[in-house]
Formats: structure tokens, sequence, C-alpha cells
């Protein structure tokens, strides 16, 4: 079970109190909600191996050379320069992604906490979160279950008949009411297969990370042009063929947008092929430091948070 780190404390933060803090008052409600989230999915679903993936880079700049507006509006000046996180700079990019204060000051605790439960925290320079999770299901040699709040990465998601399988637990509705996803669930929400999404979150656009989309193609004609055409190839060579059954309509908005399809299929598609050390995954053998942890338990107040998730990682007798 791999975990999109900053996915969950975003999520945590937004959606807990801010009146849960820490004996001198610091805000912990991401923190103790990304506890929380690890527990629960853990106990659930009982993995032999886990991992936290990190954005070493949440806006890469290979991918913004590709397309410029990715991300753009969510740049801020970096509160905290020797963290790389909410608040903090990019390892490459140097670039911090918008935050607010009391988020950016848990990001260095919960490095602390992971550390001292020895979940492994996995990131790579100028790649994101998504990247390292694309590349620990696709390298993995066994069934992988993928937790995260950002669709795009549907497009992990494999068949039954795939051998590791892939799911992806999507967390958008929260922890408590997720949805598990694989390939049938993708086309039965979206009208495409999971292998189909990059093509269709490119068509669509995602206003949230600045990839604009084709305009006037929404999700529904997206589908339709897929199940029409194929991938972006062959729906680029039919909106330049003018013997191709498209409508005029359908052409002139993919004319317009010709340019555009190419780069950001490279943006939305995630990197597979990183080489990452999976060496110390597995759940059984991760090195805690039961005094590290009692000490930050108790400087930060993470009470039932901590012993919720030292439950979930203690063996099953």
């Amino acid at each position: 079970m791999v975990f999109d780190t900053a996915s969950l404390y975003f999520r945590s933060y937004f959606g807990l109190p801010s009146s849960m803090t820490a004996p001198d008052g610091t805000q912990v409600n991401a923190v103790r909600g990304l506890m929380d989230s690890l527990a629960r999915l853990i106990e659930q679903y009982r993995p032999s191996a886990i991992a936290c993936a990190w954005d070493n880079d949440w806006r890469p700049t290979w991918r913004v050379d590709l397309v410029p507006t990715y991300k753009a509006h969510r740049v801020a000046p970096a509160r905290h320069s020797d963290v790389i996180g909410a608040g903090g700079a990019g390892a490459v990019s140097r670039q911090a992604e918008e935050a607010d204060e009391a988020l950016a000051v848990q990001v260095p605790i919960i490095r602390e906490v992971l550390a001292a439960f020895g979940i492994p925290v996995i990131g790579a320079d100028d790649h994101e979160a998504d990247d390292v999770l694309g590349s620990l299901a696709r390298q993995a040699d066994r069934p992988v279950l993928v937790v995260t709040g950002d669709r795009d990465l549907f497009q992990l998601a494999t068949t039954d008949q795939d051998e590791p399988y892939v799911r992806v637990i999507y967390v958008g509705k929260g922890v408590a009411k997720h949805d598990l996803v694989d390939s049938a669930w993708v086309e039965a929400k979206y009208g495409v297969r999971a292998d189909q999404y990059v093509d269709f979150a490119v068509l669509r656009g995602d206003a949230s990370d600045g990839l604009p989309g084709v305009a006037g193609i929404g999700e529904k004609s997206a589908a339709q042009l897929i199940a029409a055409y194929g991938g972006l190839d062959d729906i680029a060579a039919a909106a330049s063929d003018p013997n191709s059954a498209m409508s005029a309509g359908l052409r002139r908005k993919l004319e317009g947008a010709i340019d555009y399809l190419g780069p950001a299929q490279v943006v939305v598609q995630v990197v597979t092929d990183l080489e990452l050390d999976t060496a110390a995954l597995d759940l059984e053998r991760l090195p805690r430091d039961d005094e590290r942890l009692a000490a930050l338990t108790e400087r930060w107040g993470l009470g039932t948070s901590a012993e919720r998730l030292t439950a979930a990682l203690s063996p099953r007798s």
C-alpha cells in the first residue's frame, strides 16, 4: 500500500478542526489526520508493505517546460526554504506551493512522526509524488493499493486479469467513504478504460492543475472522441483529415488545441521507471523508534492518533 502523502495531509488540514492543537498551541490537525488515515486504511486492508510517497518537487521543471500553465496559479513564496513540502521549496524547482502557514509548520512534524514509526518516505528530485506512486505500482512484484485524492492516478488502475493488479483507493469523498478503483470502475464512471484516462484527462482539462484542456470539450465529449477514434494521435489525425467523419465543430475545437495535446499528454502521464529504494518497505520490519515516538507524542499531543497507528502497524497474532 502506497500513500500520496501530500494529498492526505492537505485533506486532513482542511477537513479537521483548527482547534486540534499541541500543548504549545501549534495546530496539528494535518499531522493527526494523516496518522488516522494511515491507521484506518492499514487496519482495513492489512498490506504486507507500505510507503509514503513525497513531493520532492510538486511542480517539476520539465513539466512546466512542456505546459507553462501547469500549476502556475498555486506558486507562492517559500516560507520555509529548508523544508520540502507545503510551504517549503521544491528540491530542484525551488518553487513552493501555496499553503497556509498553519499547514506549512506541520510538514516537518509529519516527517519526524513518519520517521519515528519507521514508515518509509520516498521521493525523487524533479518529480512529484505521483511519479513515485506510478513507479512503485508498476515495478511491484505484488498487488498494489495506491491511496490518493488525485483522479489522475486512475491511469494506474488495472483489470482483474492483470498480475500483479493495481487498485486506487480514491479518498476524494473522504477516507471513510473511499472508492476502490479498478479499470472497470473507471469505465463505468467516465466511459473510458483506465489505460485511456490520460488522453481523457488531457482533452477534458483540469483547472486545479492549470491544464486548460480543449475548449468546448468536457467529460462526455472527451469519452465519445476516444470511443470513436482511439488515442490522442488518432483523434488529432481525424481532426486534420477532411475525409474523416468528425463534425466540423469538433474539428475546429481540436485544431485550435493541436499544439497542446502532445505536451499535455506527457505532463499528465505519470513516470513509472524511477529508480527507487524499496528495500525496507516490509510492514513487519519497520524500524520504529519507540523512545522518539513517545517524545513526539508528548510534545505534539498526538495521543490517540499515535495509539491507533501503533496498533495498525503491530503484527497480527
